[in-house]
């Protein structure tokens, strides 16, 4: 029984059907100025021209167009590239496979194209490599390994159009294996899909149900299958289809013993197969003509017609092409294993690479953690030595404060010096420390040294140069400390706890907090916080005596 639809399942898989579905125009070799021209395409451009001609039955043209997308610089980071370059290795297989018959040539190409998709993920021309591959290995008999191929393409198949073409190609070989069952299940799960899918493919499916019911000697069944398919074919003008579907039922004729009927359909055929250059149906043919030939006695001319059969048969499949197809199996698997060996050791190399920036990692950080731990350590001991020094100044001065407490702070006449230590300066000096007594003036926000200067009776240089030689100060330190004074007795009360430190910075009449922290610390040298906290700490200490 004919090996079918096989080489008709690839057309749908790159949309190739409209190609076979006419008659061919005569191919002409490109010349040069054509194939210059061609070299300046963009990738885009030169694959759709390679496509048109390849609609228009001009392969030899189109031929060239793949070649040159097959030569051009592979770009790595051009997934879009890729998978043009991809298809057109999947489309010059086609090429050499359905219409010069080089099966070597073909499987080449889709063994190159298969491991570019397998390099970008393109499951796409991934599952029509596959499909293509299996078709090879049908047709030379080993249906094993085709099954294996095309269960891996309906895997990864994303087009039920295509799930439908598979699942047809895999009947026919369980039909050829005489697997009825096994076809039947896959023939149903086809005409199911395809049904939900404008009945695509109808003319296949019909032609292999039609073959399980001749394999069953269901003849006249078979044959009204045959005809439902050859009608369909008709209807959607595929010439390829019609071709072989009227080969099939000739066989079927001469099955059945009607010679005359076997003989009419397989002149219909030949016919066609002339029109669309089908070998493998005009090879097909010549068997059957000799198998009539010899059951009329005619054995001569039946000799005469095998002959025909094989060498045309030898043409394309010559035993020598499938040990070069298997060779070049074996060294896709080969180069298979090599890409994995070579991703393993690529994977340890970066393992190894990545332990030991780890280790480089860690040992920075530890670097840094101990560097972060002797800092920390040089501030804790800084800050306990600036904490004793505080503590000592917090000491001192409480000390001065219990001295002015018991004493009016009038600096000795003697310890006036300068050219201005007349008794009008001392005088001045005298009403300027008792007007600086009275707390609620000198924390006025607004108090200068024009202001005490106005209320001394005097004036500005006098009382400026009178501080500066007496005190050996300016105005702004004198005013301060008079200030900063008067916070230390509010901090010292006991319900000191109630007031804040920006409260107490504008009753004792600075402008800013940070005035106020400046100034404390350059008097007290100790900050207001931790004057307040040495207080209550002190206080504390004290109520527990």
């Amino acid at each position: 029984m004919l090996k079918r639809y096989l080489f008709t399942s690839i057309l749908f898989f790159f949309t190739l059907a409209a190609i076979f579905g006419q008659a061919p125009v005569k191919n002409q070799q490109p010349n040069k100025e054509l194939i210059d021209n061609f070299s300046r395409f963009s990738v885009q451009k030169l694959s759709d021209t390679a496509y048109s001609y390849l609609l228009n039955n001009s392969f030899d043209t189109a031929m060239v167009c793949y070649s040159l997308l097959i030569n051009s610089p592979v770009k790595n980071n051009n997934a879009e590239f890729q998978r043009t370059i991809a298809e057109a290795y999947n489309r010059a297989a086609i090429i050499h496979y359905y219409y010069m018959c080089d099966y070597r040539s073909s499987y080449d190409y889709l063994i190159k194209g298969l491991l570019l998709c397998e390099k970008t993920n393109n499951l796409v021309t991934q599952a029509k490599i596959y499909a293509n591959i299996g078709n090879i290995y049908y047709h030379f008999g080993r249906f094993d390994i085709a099954k294996l191929y095309y269960s891996d393409a309906q895997k990864i198949s994303q087009d039920s159009c295509n799930i439908v073409i598979l699942l047809s190609t895999l009947s026919t070989i369980e039909l050829e294996i005489g697997s009825m069952d096994s076809a039947s299940l896959y023939i149903n799960k086809a005409l199911e899909i395809s049904k939900r899918h404008n009945n695509f493919f109808l003319s296949g499916i019909q032609s292999n149900i039609a073959l399980m019911y001749q394999k069953n000697k269901q003849y006249d069944l078979a044959l009204s299958y045959y005809h439902l398919a050859l009608e369909e074919s008709r209807r959607a003008n595929k010439i390829d289809y019609e071709t072989e579907t009227l080969s099939d039922i000739a066989k079927l004729f001469f099955e059945i013993k009607k010679i005359d009927s076997a003989i009419h359909y397989i002149n219909l055929s030949n016919k066609l197969a002339d029109e669309i250059h089908f070998l493998r149906i005009k090879s097909y043919n010549y068997l059957t003509l000799s198998k009539i030939e010899e059951s009329k006695g005619k054995i001569k001319n039946a000799f005469e017609l095998y002959k025909k059969y094989v060498e045309l048969n030898d043409s394309m499949f010559n035993p020598n092409i499938f040990v070069d197809i298997n060779q070049l199996q074996r060294l896709y698997e080969m180069s298979k294993t090599n890409q994995q060996i070579e991703q393993l050791i690529i994977e340890q190399e970066i393992k190894e690479r990545t332990n030991f920036y780890q280790k480089i990692i860690l040992i920075i950080m530890l670097c840094i953690l101990l560097f972060a731990g002797g800092v920390l350590l040089y501030i804790y001991l800084q800050k306990k030595n600036l904490n004793k020094a505080y503590k000592i100044l917090f000491e001192k001065n409480l000390e001065i404060i219990g001295l002015q407490e018991t004493s009016t702070e009038k600096t000795p006449k003697k310890s006036r010096k300068g050219s201005l230590s007349s008794d009008i300066q001392n005088e001045l000096m005298d009403k300027i420390l008792l007007l600086m007594e009275e707390t609620a003036v000198i924390c006025d926000p607004k108090f200068s040294i024009d202001k005490l200067a106005e209320l001394v009776q005097s004036n500005q240089n006098y009382v400026s140069q009178t501080i500066n030689q007496a005190l050996n100060k300016n105005f702004r330190s004198f005013l301060n400390s008079y200030r900063i004074r008067e916070a230390q007795r509010i901090f010292s009360q006991p319900d000191a706890q109630r007031y804040t430190i920006e409260f107490v910075t504008q009753q004792v009449g600075f402008k800013s907090i940070s005035a106020f922290y400046d100034a404390f610390k350059e008097i007290t040298g100790v900050t207001p916080k931790f004057y307040i906290q040495s207080l209550q700490a002190r206080n504390a200490t004290g109520a527990r005596g």
